[in-house]
């Protein structure tokens, strides 16, 4: 019934909303499968010879100690070395940095920590230093597909702030905000409840220095100033003249006051651990360098500490749903920022919306890279793509409802579902009223892709350019606060 009276008052407002139609592209990061990953299965004995040659190098024995004719060795030369003696490097900085991890550890490094070093290294990583997102990037979001989804989130975010007695002040967060757009689209299609965006306080949780520049212009912001103390950054954005921070981490985002935070597209970046089973039982999958300076799999030749991850993992899991698999994925970090969310909505009140691609169970093997909307090897010329991972919403659940009783778990749901429940169905019919045919044509093409399953069924254009459904891959799942009550769409 309060979705009904929500959405009653919502749809003639968001009716009048700008039209805003963005280039639809055939690829996008929602096609992720686990069946396209790039990871390989590896033999139980493989083990690290990174270092190995090493020992060989100083294996050589003296054939006599007393040797009964004398030697004389010139070392004329030895001052005067010849100029590039050596084949000169083609190795990236990222490549290079990693290669030393190796070399200095002695052995292989963890998935973990190459997943982390190749999408978040200051100098080097996928995510600092350039815009990744959209057709002239590596792959396009649900935000970037259409201005509904940022409008639909929106819905959902107003609901729950009646929900929560509509506070005078609120901290929306949102983790990894991409260009801005869903925060923009939000912002735009709500701008006429002004006791709603006048409560708004708006943290953008973002490490890179690019991105905050984009997200500084989509959203029109003004009035920029630097935290003496902190460093943070922070502006008034002109949509709503709403006030936006910049934050490296969620735990820099003040606390005291009700907080929603959005998630979508974050939890799968966040870097895993891989395992496989072998005869000796459970192994840890890990990145080596060859004997040809190439990076490869191999698995550790004995226990690891991130086994803990997988035992404790394990525990929330049906033992015959372990037996089965080969391999498994487990995200401590997702586990650990769930745990922090919690803990704030705990204290604070509020909510948090996660929307991911994944599911709701163990993950076997799905990490994948993601080049110009295309598959390559995850090894394959580190930081020049994108490295992600199915979500475990099982483990989420499970690290939310460890923190307090006064917090709650709903879903997932699907993305269609989600989407649907806030009106989106309304919303596109609206939008179709008034625009031309080739608005039109893409407001089908966005609709679909959000909410649709498979190929498009009406499509007209080349094969490889047809739009597939993200409306049943994705899912999505709300954590709340109990004082609130059932947030909308998961009722």
């Amino acid at each position: 019934m309060m979705l009904r009276r929500s959405l009653a008052r919502l749809s003639p407002l968001l009716s009048n909303a700008a039209l805003r139609l963005n280039p639809i592209s055939s690829s996008s990061r929602s096609f992720c499968s686990s069946s396209s990953s790039s990871s390989q299965t590896l033999s139980p004995t493989t083990s690290s010879s990174s270092s190995s040659k090493l020992d060989n190098d100083h294996a050589e024995s003296s054939a006599d100690s007393s040797p009964s004719v004398a030697i004389s060795i010139d070392r004329s030369g030895l001052c005067n070395p010849p100029e590039h003696a050596h084949e000169p490097s083609s190795d990236s900085e990222l490549v290079k940095h990693l290669k030393s991890i190796i070399k200095f550890r002695g052995g292989p490094i963890s998935v973990a920590e190459y997943m982390e070093e190749v999408l978040t290294n200051p100098k080097s990583g996928f995510y600092i230093n350039r815009d990744v997102f959209g057709t002239s990037g590596d792959f396009i979001t649900s935000p970037e597909v259409s201005q509904m989804f940022g409008e639909m989130i929106g819905v959902w975010v107003m609901c729950l702030w009646e929900q929560m007695g509509q506070p005078p002040s609120v901290n929306l967060v949102e983790l990894g905000p991409g260009r801005g757009t869903l925060m923009s689209d939000l912002l735009r299609g709500s701008s006429q409840f002004k006791n709603f965006t006048k409560s708004l306080h708006i943290h953008l949780v973002e490490c890179s220095p690019v991105l905050q520049k984009i997200q500084y212009e989509k959203l029109k912001c003004t009035d920029e100033s630097v935290d003496e103390e902190t460093g943070a950054k922070s502006a008034v954005s002109a949509v709503t003249s709403t006030p936006v921070s910049w934050h490296a981490s969620l735990d820099q985002v003040p606390s005291g006051s009700p907080t929603i935070i959005i998630a979508h597209e974050f939890f799968d970046a966040l870097p895993i651990y891989q395992f496989q089973k072998g005869a000796r039982g459970w192994s840890e999958k890990m990145v080596d360098v060859s004997e040809d300076s190439k990076f490869r799999f191999v698995l550790s030749p004995g226990p690891t500490p991130a086994l803990l991850y997988l035992a404790r993992r394990s525990q929330w899991a049906p033992r015959e749903e372990v037996a089965k698999l080969e391999q498994i994925e487990v995200c401590p970090s997702a586990m650990d920022l769930t745990r922090k969310i919690a803990k704030r909505i705990d204290s604070d009140g509020g909510a948090a919306l996660i929307i991911d691609y994944g599911k709701d169970g163990l993950v076997s093997d799905s990490l994948q890279a993601i080049r110009k909307h295309k598959f390559v090897h995850i090894l394959d010329d580190p930081g020049s793509a994108d490295l992600s991972a199915y979500v475990d919403f099982a483990s989420i659940r499970h690290s939310a409802q460890e923190i307090s009783e006064n917090v709650a778990v709903h879903g997932p749901i699907t993305q269609s579902q989600l989407l649907g429940s806030l009106g989106i169905n309304f919303r596109v019919e609206k939008l179709l009223q008034n625009c031309t045919e080739e608005q039109a044509e893409n407001l089908r093409t966005g609709y679909w892709r959000l909410v649709g399953d498979g190929e498009a069924p009406f499509w007209e254009g080349p094969d490889e350019q047809t739009p597939i459904g993200m409306g049943t891959r994705y899912l999505a799942m709300a954590i709340v606060n109990k004082k609130q009550g059932v947030p909308v769409a998961f009722q």
